[in-house]
């Protein structure tokens, strides 16, 4: 945060429980909770934070008026999650969410609500040998990081998410926040290995039977080498490229600001880690104007890339715009125009130029 400081940005960070003492749901918990729920612990000390923040930000020379939440995969996540959550309402104005959303690939919401997660909340106290949730209570730190837990993420408690993401969004209950939101275009290079032509095809016609064909316009497979790109472009759009552009189409029908993002600056490395281009978390230091604290062969256009990107960034914090004054146009987004900024070299606004494919995942993966 020293960068964004430097520019006036008020910058505060904050821990959140995660794992078992994050996400673990137990019918006891549920009964003394006085909410009827349990399981979200990690988001209510989100909450929490930007309460305080609310509360006690004025006395750091910040506007308790004018927050900007920001994360990045899994905080992106997060972001996500608190524009979706009333607990957060009027705690900020803003969001900058980074690669992450949860508007899709989570299974149905009986396999995400809180009965299923109660359910693999007892199977973890009973792999513990404990039978009551004060049982676990007396245990060490380390023996219950060590218990198996299936459920290690955000539920539908009837709480902090009373519903699915994609419904509260349906129905209009998100916070009415500007949003800032893109992903990166090599973020499918960290999942898998991958098929061969044959392989790929045969998988595309087992899981897209009758629109395989339209399947496999956008995601070829001509032979090994191309079907080899194509589940990388495959992964990097079902985890992160749907998601957050389902949730710029959403927010923006919505009535509220929405600027995407796409980076495509293939960072600098040597020997094997050239290949992976522009890779999940490439883009951090860069908005984050903290190349020095990367050891790699940075370039002068690095730097000018980081210089505009951190630009970009404190503006939408400050004002729910990135666009000033020695910037290249950024213009908002909308599910029409679907302009969005390129950012790489020579960063440029663009139309997104894969909608097509990302929207036959959408309607693939459940989306109305």
């Amino acid at each position: 945060g020293e960068a964004m400081a430097k520019k006036g940005i008020v910058f505060v960070s904050f821990n959140y429980r995660v794992g078992i003492f994050g996400f673990f749901a137990h019918p006891e918990l549920t009964k003394e909770s006085g909410k009827n729920a349990s399981g979200n612990y990690g988001l209510m000390d989100q909450v929490a934070a930007l309460q305080w923040v609310k509360n006690n930000i004025a006395q750091f020379g910040g506007d308790p008026a004018n927050v900007c939440i920001a994360g990045q995969s899994a905080g992106s996540m997060s972001v996500n999650c608190m524009v979706a959550s009333q607990l957060a309402k009027n705690l900020f104005q803003k969001a900058i969410a980074e690669s992450g959303a949860s508007f899709l690939s989570s299974p149905l919401r009986e396999k995400t609500g809180l009965a299923a997660a109660e359910k693999e909340g007892v199977k973890t106290a009973a792999a513990l040998k404990a039978n009551s949730v004060a049982a676990l209570r007396t245990m060490s730190a380390a023996i219950l990081l060590k218990a198996p837990q299936n459920i290690r993420g955000p539920i539908v408690d009837g709480y902090v998410l009373p519903e699915s993401i994609a419904d509260i969004f349906a129905a209009k209950k998100e916070n009415p926040v500007a949003l800032l939101t893109g992903w990166n275009q090599d973020e499918g290079l960290i999942f898998g290995p991958v098929k061969n032509a044959d392989g790929f095809t045969k998988e595309a016609a087992d899981q897209y039977g009758a629109d395989a064909s339209s399947f496999l316009k956008y995601y070829p497979a001509n032979n090994d080498s191309i079907a080899a790109v194509s589940q990388l472009n495959l992964s990097r759009d079902i985890i992160f490229g749907v998601q957050n552009y389902t949730w710029a189409n959403i927010q923006s029908n919505h009535g509220s600001k929405v600027y995407v993002y796409r980076f495509t600056r293939k960072v600098p490395a040597t020997g094997e880690y050239i290949k992976y281009g522009a890779f999940h978390t490439g883009e951090v230091p860069y908005a984050y104007d903290n190349l020095q604290f990367v050891n790699r062969p940075w370039k002068t256009v690095d730097y000018e890339l980081a210089k505009t990107m951190s630009a970009y960034w404190v503006n939408f914090a400050t004002n729910g715009n990135p666009n000033g004054s020695g910037l290249p146009n950024w213009p908002a987004y909308n599910s029409t125009n679907k302009m969005i900024m390129k950012l790489s070299e020579n960063p440029s606004a663009k139309k997104i130029w894969d909608a097509e494919s990302l929207d036959f995942l959408y309607g693939k993966m459940g989306g109305k």
